[in-house]
């Protein structure tokens, strides 16, 4: 693994994670809300075996998360964060890329999509308006701070950082996903991967949204369910790995 860095512009420093094997081909990974480049984990595993099918990896950090100078979480950063990471890996030798998002990271990676993108996997994905309930989330004085401020500042799960500052329009974009606008634009085959686990309400809300919104995806795109899978799909990653494999194999 070698360690990099770039500039948004925004003119803010992105960390990332190369995994390389001399190829010509990247998969460049987002990771999901308030997170890092490390998702718990599973982004070195899922490097390893992109690495041994021949594919070079890209796992950074989103402004404001990890090890990436500080910034206020919002979906627009993100996607401005995503368009400089292809613009760092296009500027090398890699004329083929293609990208794996999860959670928010998957929304990000749909609303960046580009003729240069030769296809997706997004896990646990953000497809569709979802409805929250923020108070349960956030506590009273987080979500005055959100009011007086703009954003709010919340505990990050990040290894390198302890607090992360998630912007308003971030909280409110989540319900207000046009979902045939955002899905319509797509024209490279998307994997979808999604649990359905009784236990986890959020992520079998977000596989019904992904259900009515494969119609909207390109021919060959798919939907793939690990049944009894969390959000996280941490216990069910080897399955996670095996579908992606396939995948690239196939359309990258």
């Amino acid at each position: 693994m070698e360690k990099v860095s770039f500039k948004n512009s925004r003119g803010l420093n992105l960390a990332g994670h190369l995994f390389l094997t001399g190829s010509s081909k990247m998969v460049i990974m987002t990771h999901g809300f308030a997170s890092d480049k490390a998702s718990h984990g599973k982004t070195e595993k899922m490097a390893a075996a992109l690495n041994a099918d021949g594919y070079d990896i890209l796992a950074f950090d989103f402004g404001g998360c990890g090890e990436s100078d500080n910034d206020i979480i919002t979906v627009e950063n993100e996607v401005n964060d995503l368009q400089a990471a292809i613009e760092f890996a296009g500027a090398g030798r890699y004329r083929r890329i293609a990208l794996y998002g999860h959670s928010l990271g998957s929304l990000i990676c749909l609303k960046t999509y580009g003729p240069i993108i030769e296809t997706m996997v997004l896990t646990g994905a953000l497809t569709g308006p979802i409805m929250y309930d923020w108070e349960t989330y956030y506590t009273a004085q987080q979500l005055q701070e959100l009011s007086d401020l703009g954003y709010l500042t919340d505990k990050s799960d990040s290894q390198w950082r302890q607090k992360v500052k998630i912007g308003k329009q971030t909280l409110l974009e989540f319900e207000r996903i046009d979902q045939k606008e955002l899905l319509g634009k797509i024209r490279c085959p998307v994997l979808i991967i999604h649990g359905n686990s009784a236990n986890d309400e959020e992520e079998r809300l977000l596989l019904e949204n992904s259900r009515r919104g494969l119609s909207y995806l390109p021919d060959g795109s798919r939907l793939e369910i690990i049944d009894g899978a969390g959000h996280r799909l941490i216990e069910n990653f080897d399955k996670v790995i095996e579908l992606v494999r396939k995948w690239y194999e196939r359309h990258f």
